[in-house]
């Protein structure tokens, strides 16, 4: 639950903990990110990788549902 730990580019700094999985998917599609593929995360998790063609990309954690994004980073 560290979605507020960490500053993705080009997305202002979100201070919430955790955010609703369609929220946060917006954010990052309003700024031009798009969704590149997924795989399972650790404790049943599902981690999301987001491209843009400008900013470094983007490593997302949801929960098992997917319906809460939980942390994100970059990895690039």
């Amino acid at each position: 639950m560290t979605l507020d730990k960490h500053k993705l580019d080009g997305i202002p700094q979100i201070t919430a903990k955790i955010l609703p999985g369609d929220e946060f998917e917006v954010m990052l599609v309003q700024e031009g990110y798009q969704r590149a593929g997924s795989a399972p995360a650790q404790g049943k998790r599902i981690k999301v990788w987001w491209n843009h063609p400008k900013h470094r990309r983007v490593e997302a954690i949801y929960s098992p549902d997917g319906k809460i994004a939980i942390t994100a980073y970059h990895v690039d």
